[in-house]
């Protein structure tokens, strides 16, 4: 799931915890939470409180998770390439792929 954030967060986005709820409306309230938590810790995800009636949070990438986009953006172009029939690529009897296990 936290793919999922980081790609609703990617270029500049601040979203509130609400609009990432609807953004992504296979995850729970607290599994949202819990993975908003773990980024902000891992100094990935930015957390804005403003403090007014009712709370508004927002998120949004800091430098370090912004500086994650290059790899994710290869990582879309290499899952892009199982939309490529594939069926005639003939894999080794050991289920190896380019020499590893």
């Amino acid at each position: 799931m936290k793919l999922i954030i980081l790609f609703h967060l990617f270029g500049g986005k601040t979203l509130r915890f609400s609009e990432l709820e609807r953004a992504i409306p296979a995850i729970s309230q607290k599994m949202l939470i819990q993975q908003l938590r773990q980024m902000e810790a891992d100094g990935i995800v930015r957390r804005i409180v403003h403090h007014q009636v009712p709370p508004k949070v927002e998120y949004c990438l800091t430098d370090w998770g912004q500086a994650l986009c290059p790899a994710l953006d290869a990582l879309l172009k290499w899952a892009a390439l199982k939309d490529r029939d594939l069926s005639g690529m003939a894999f080794p009897a050991d289920g190896t792929i380019g020499g590893t296990v």
